[in-house]
């Protein structure tokens, strides 16, 4: 299969996942118990049936479900998200507004797990005849972290370094009212991203330290690796042109995957941290009943999701050609 065909592949696969998604969440969201229009009209001290029949007719809820679905595929062909009421706002808007601190946590904690992951994997299977201790060190402490739930593990470091030793900020995007700039104000904001980043990026670091290290023990015992040694090649040339050319894929293939449960983990870090994304947005959203703000919350997440699984997809047929080349999809 040519490269062209393998995208094109790809991007159909792609969209039909995004529609799929789209459509699961609409029915989903809309089979849930609770109405807005009720709540809205509750919250409002308005008991009038006037007032909430007029209620559901501006937000579309007297259609039918199956007329409703067309309308929202519709809207979001054409980018059209809808109109947040319960914030009085377009949902693009909303979204716009938290997904800068959506993406910047998951790239920080993306980075971190797999960066110091792949390192520390590497590091273990070439510690394995030689150091063997090192090695039983970096897979027990990367067992520990796997272990842990998230959410304890982020009210733990809330309480070691917020609590009593007071070196970071448990909440938030940055010092409120503080009103820093330039150097000061990226240091305030990096600060307050280290404890979410370290929380979500703990599991993630430990898959990939274990994978890391199964597929680097593996490619060293391949019969290229032994032919590559009898040729006189260094072990650093060989390490970089030979095992980790071919460790390497299972991590790349891990590496889309992680970003999708990134995703998901992400809505609970921000919760807990109170940090202003997308996943807290959805959250404030589902209690509202906000059924726009969590339909397009819905589409970006899975829209970036899908997408980082395309970059996957490309990122291992550069690795290895063979991947797709014999109409394989």
């Amino acid at each position: 299969m040519s490269a062209l065909l393998f995208l094109g592949a790809r991007l159909g696969r792609a969209l039909l996942m995004i529609l799929g998604v789209l459509v699961l969440s609409f029915l989903l969201i809309r089979l849930a118990p609770g109405d807005p229009a009720l709540l809205m009209a509750g919250e409002a001290g308005v008991d009038d049936a006037g007032y909430i029949d007029s209620l559901r007719h501006d937000m579309g809820l007297d259609q039918p479900l199956a007329r409703q679905l067309l309308i929202y595929l519709g809207k979001a062909a054409h980018l059209d998200l809808g109109y947040s009421y319960r914030n009085q706002t377009p949902v693009w808007t909303l979204i716009a507004e938290r997904l800068p601190a959506t993406l910047a946590l998951m790239g920080s904690a993306f980075l971190l797990s797999s960066l110091a992951g792949i390192a520390l994997g590497v590091l273990a299977a070439r510690s394995r005849e030689r150091r063997p201790w090192l090695d039983g060190l970096i897979s027990q402490g990367a067992l520990l972290l796997y272990a842990v739930p998230t959410f304890w593990l982020a009210m733990l470091l809330i309480l070691l370094f917020s609590v009593h030793l007071d070196w970071l900020p448990a909440f938030g995007l940055e010092t409120v009212a503080a009103d820093l700039h330039g150097g000061a104000g990226l240091a305030d904001r990096m600060s307050h991203l280290l404890l979410p980043c370290l929380s979500l990026s703990f599991l993630f670091l430990a898959l990939y330290i274990h994978l890391t290290r199964a597929a680097t023990l593996e490619a060293m015992g391949q019969e290229y690796v032994y032919t590559a040694r009898a040729k006189g090649l260094t072990p650093r040339r060989i390490l970089w042109a030979h095992v980790l050319r071919n460790a390497l894929l299972p991590v790349v293939t891990f590496a889309g995957l992680q970003l999708g449960q990134l995703a998901s983990g992400a809505l609970l870090v921000e919760v807990v941290y109170s940090w202003p994304g997308i996943g807290r947005l959805m959250y404030d959203a589902l209690a509202q009943r906000d059924y726009g703000v969590l339909m397009g919350g819905f589409l970006v997440i899975s829209t970036l999701v899908v997408g980082f699984n395309l970059l996957t997809d490309l990122a291992c047929r550069l690795l290895d050609p063979r991947i797709g080349a014999q109409g394989q999809s």
